[in-house]
């Protein structure tokens, strides 16, 4: 363990496991959360993001089975869920726009499990295991909380089940997880983020190749610090406003003929405006106008450094809030005030609805910016704020 919350996760983990089995489990893994340092829903339209892991972890416990039994508990759920192996392929997919046949924070662990069998038909054999989860990510907060959850069962049942894969290929099966056992319609950058994270640096992904590049950040040497500011306003992808963007995104992409947005350059805009409406022309505007902002923060970064990019991240935000309408009250508040009290930049992350921003700032100010929003927050009337600074952190690990 490398901080004090892992040790509490994981001792919360190895709890939870000796409550449900009477036994030690084999062993503990787990995976990061992440924060997505700029591109926003440009994942599945085939685009470029540049996220980071973040030292918020999720931890399992896990201990293999003499059956074909799966029992997966959660310290934030008061009942374990408990299947045969062979019922993954009954409960599993979940049709389109209906509720996961299991409660949904099961969905995901059950849901690697189901996904890694139908990966590797020739492996094996599969056995039925006891899983525990604790996490100190922050759920719904735009951390990529789910991703956390699919990596740390995916590296476990990895090395259990020795099947081999690789983290790109654990990462396309934590997103088959979340797509077709969860139901919740997101692209892959939050399983790439939380399985390839690295310190110090983040990760600039194609979403259509999944070629991935680390790119050094260096925040902290800089004499920064990335502050994030969980608005406790929480948001599901599972529900309709993520769905209804992605079809959006997809009927621009059809009326313009492309296989993708990722197709579309900001040299095209002026005749997507005149193909479609309005709402969906703005859709399409804060897809093509993000992936080049990926770009040219990656490109601003090699040049010039973090303290460079602040004005991308800015315009990133007002993008999301006035092209794709994501935002709300409590997360244009944080960014309005982090930037009045001297941020560099900010913005909100992850897929919107609720859940954080971001704010990039001198570390020396971390105290005076995070007084600042929670004034701001009271002022507005709003649930205080949870506010905690975070530097690129290492990938999924095996723990004990």
């Amino acid at each position: 363990m490398t901080a004090a919350h892992d040790d509490a996760a994981h001792d919360d983990a190895g709890s939870l496991f000796a409550r449900l089995t009477g036994r030690e489990p084999d062993g503990f893994w787990s995976a990061p959360g992440r924060v997505n340092l700029i591109g926003e829903h440009t994942d599945y339209n085939d685009g470029f993001v540049l996220p980071f892991a973040i030292p918020q972890r999720t931890v399992a416990a896990v201990g293999l089975r003499d059956d074909d039994r799966v029992r997966v508990a959660s310290t934030f759920a008061e009942e374990p869920v408990e299947v045969d192996l062979d019922d993954l392929d009954r409960l599993f997919p979940t049709p389109a726009g209906a509720h996961p046949a299991v409660p949904e924070w099961a969905a995901y662990p059950l849901g690697v499990a189901w996904a890694m069998r139908q990966a590797a038909t020739e492996s094996g054999p599969f056995g039925g295991f006891d899983l525990t989860i604790a996490s100190d990510v922050p759920v719904g907060a735009g951390l990529s909380s789910s991703a956390a959850i699919e990596g740390a069962t995916a590296s476990a049942l990895n090395d259990l089940w020795n099947t081999g894969f690789d983290g790109t290929h654990l990462a396309r099966i934590g997103r088959r997880a979340e797509n077709e056992a969860v139901g919740a319609p997101t692209g892959i950058m939050d399983q790439m983020a939380s399985m390839l994270g690295q310190p110090d640096t983040a990760i600039f992904l194609d979403c259509r190749s999944l070629d991935a590049e680390l790119v050094p950040l260096a925040v902290a040497e800089t004499g920064l610090a990335m502050l994030v500011i969980d608005t406790r306003v929480k948001h599901a992808h599972s529900t309709g406003g993520y769905r209804e963007r992605r079809a959006s995104c997809e009927l621009g992409a059809s009326l313009l003929g492309v296989p993708a947005l990722r197709d579309v350059t900001v040299d095209d805009l002026p005749r997507a405006q005149g193909l479609m409406d309005d709402v969906t022309f703005r859709r399409v505007r804060h897809i093509v106008t993000e992936n080049q902002r990926v770009l040219d923060t990656v490109r601003v970064l090699r040049e010039r450094g973090v303290r460079a990019i602040g004005d991308f991240l800015v315009a990133s935000h007002a993008s999301m809030r006035d092209d794709f309408e994501i935002s709300t009250p409590e997360l244009d508040t944080a960014v309005d005030t982090a930037l009045a009290a001297g941020a560099l930049g900010a913005r909100m992350t992850g897929g919107g609805f609720g859940g954080a921003a971001i704010a990039l700032v001198e570390a020396s100010d971390v105290a005076s910016v995070s007084e600042a929003v929670r004034d701001s927050f009271a002022a507005h009337g709003f649930v205080e704020p949870l506010l905690f600074a975070v530097l690129p952190s290492a990938g999924p690990r095996r723990d004990a």
